[in-house]
């Protein structure tokens, strides 16, 4: 590997272990059951016991921060990736363990956190990032999407990308807003869901009917 890789797969991964510190310094004070799973009312329906959550959940952040950069830092393709999402990718796991992990510990000490309404927000505010940069992707087997007929033409990768990058500016603006004029939970899960689907099933058919347009003229 890389010197330059080795670093970051390091400081990633201490990153996510650093909310060791904090759960051991709040671990007296958490009840027994901490939740880690909150129903489409916004109320906790899963809890594991507080050592789990305290001490299991950074480790867990870090086996995942360990395969994404097994991923993404030795892909064959990566001169293709969009620097700015290899960045963001980079940091994503990372920040997200310093910022879930305590948020998870503190909830259950009683601090009120409106967990619906931020996942809809942050997820949005991601949306609208990969959104913009998705266009400057270019083949890899990491970022991006990667279907059949993305991966086999060139021309085809770069047209769903571009519509893709539209679509996923349009829907992360279209959550952000729902994060601040929606006022039930079920109705944030409701539009994330539609989304996601659309996000996903649009690009998807798009590049399927361009392949299928591009092996009939060939055929021809």
């Amino acid at each position: 590997m890389h010197k330059n890789n080795r670093t970051i797969v390091v400081v990633t991964s201490v990153i996510c272990l650093l909310p060791l510190v904090f759960s051991a310094l709040v671990y007296t004070a958490l009840p027994e059951q901490i939740a880690i799973h909150w129903n489409s009312a916004g109320e906790p329906d899963n809890a594991v016991h507080k050592a789990i959550a305290a001490f299991g959940l950074p480790f867990l952040f870090l086996a995942i921060n360990l395969y994404s950069k097994m991923r993404l830092l030795n892909d064959p393709r990566r001169e293709g990736q969009s620097q700015a999402i290899r960045q963001i990718s980079i940091w994503l796991i990372p920040a997200a363990s310093i910022l879930l992990v305590p948020v998870t510990l503190l909830m259950a000490m009683g601090t009120r956190v409106p967990v619906v309404l931020l996942g809809s927000l942050l997820v949005g505010l991601l949306l609208v990032i990969f959104g913009n940069y998705l266009p400057k992707s270019r083949q890899n087997y990491t970022i991006g999407l990667k279907l059949p007929w993305t991966l086999n033409d060139a021309d085809n990768w770069n047209k769903v990308h571009r519509l893709a990058g539209y679509l996923w500016i349009a829907g992360g603006l279209g959550l952000i807003a729902g994060s601040f004029l929606l006022r039930q939970p079920l109705a944030h899960i409701a539009l994330t869901v539609l989304v996601v689907v659309v996000l996903v099933l649009v690009p998807s058919v798009y590049s399927y009917l361009l392949y299928k347009q591009e092996s009939g003229h060939v055929s021809e």
